[in-house]
């Protein structure tokens, strides 16, 4: 077996980066439900509650989604309207992945991480707390809307490992 080329070894460099980022992503769903169990216990057995610990479930919801997008795409779990691809050969998908990763992907994504560069900022320039008393401190929020911008990073990454893949693919045809 031969050594992978630089283009297949940068892809499975992104790929391992989007699985690590998945893997320890997905553990929070488990510390959601979690928080989720916490706060119902705290609501309805001792009549309280803790403001901070219910924005945490909201914004670990989101964390999930937006983290998990770059995962999802490397394990090709995403959405896809398949009617025809499926039957294609791997050759015709690879070319298809080519042109939804160039024409559609890589430039929404840089639409996103731009659009959400000042968003982003001002978050952090303001030292941006919770809006509700006993929220979220600072910086958290601040570091969770950072994810709007990281998550189309992340998933621009991943469409560059399909596209290197897909023009391996095409190169041994």
């Amino acid at each position: 077996m031969s050594a992978p080329s630089a283009n297949e070894a940068a892809a499975q460099l992104l790929d391992r980066i989007s699985i690590a980022t998945g893997r320890v992503i997905s553990w929070l769903t488990l510390i959601m439900v979690i928080t989720t169990f916490v706060i119902v216990v705290m609501r309805y057995v001792f009549d309280a509650g803790l403001i901070w610990l219910q924005e945490s479930v909201i914004w670990m919801h989101a964390a999930v989604f937006m983290m998990g997008a770059a995962y999802t795409l490397q394990r090709e779990d995403h959405v896809r309207v398949d009617i025809f691809y499926r039957e294609l050969s791997v050759t015709r998908r690879a070319w298809i992945d080519i042109a939804g990763s160039v024409l559609f992907l890589l430039p929404l994504c840089a639409f996103l991480a731009y659009q959400a560069y000042d968003f982003v900022a001002v978050s952090w320039s303001l030292h941006e707390a919770s809006r509700e008393s006993g929220g979220l401190p600072y910086p958290l929020i601040p570091m969770l809307k950072s994810m709007v911008l990281l998550m189309p990073i992340a998933v621009a990454l991943q469409g560059v490992a399909l596209l290197l893949r897909s023009l391996a693919i095409i190169r041994k045809g």
